[in-house]
């Protein structure tokens, strides 16, 4: 018997309709094409049924109560350790945690600026600190130190 000359059929494989052999291999991606406009159109139709809005009754209530501003307290320390407080120069440190006393307990509590010179010495700066810390002073902050930078 002979052998049938039969050509293999391959999936995704037509003819050519030609008088030649070869068979051309592709997918054919109008029907998927086609499903994918159908898609994008029932999704362009769906959408805006889907957004619509939920009206929800929210309660009326006063607004917020507007919080005091902080006292502000600027204390300066010069290169001699010579302590000033709102510009006031005091005598001695004894004076200043007095003063650091009588301010700790109102409310809000008071801001202390900090602005050191750049030539005194870290132990005067760290005893008003120090200061600050034992009489419960919590809102300290240096105020231009950009005069340290060299």
């Amino acid at each position: 018997m002979a052998a049938s000359a039969r050509r293999p059929i391959a999936v995704f494989c037509r003819d050519t309709h030609s008088d030649a052999p070869d068979m051309v291999c592709e997918i054919n991606t109008t029907p998927l094409i086609d499903i994918m406009l159908v898609l994008l159109i029932t999704l362009i139709i769906a959408l805006p049924l889907m957004t619509h809005g939920v009206t929800i009754d929210l309660p009326h209530g006063s607004p917020p109560v507007a919080l005091p501003q902080p006292q502000v307290i600027e204390l300066d320390i010069d290169a001699d350790g010579t302590v000033l407080w709102n510009g006031t120069t005091l005598q001695n440190l004894q004076q200043l945690e007095d003063y650091l006393r009588a301010e700790a307990p109102k409310e809000p509590q008071p801001e202390i600026r900090l602005r050191p010179s750049p030539h005194v010495k870290y132990d005067y700066v760290a005893k008003v600190l120090a200061l600050a810390q034992r009489n419960h002073l919590k809102k300290i902050g240096f105020v231009n130190t950009t005069r340290f930078e060299d």
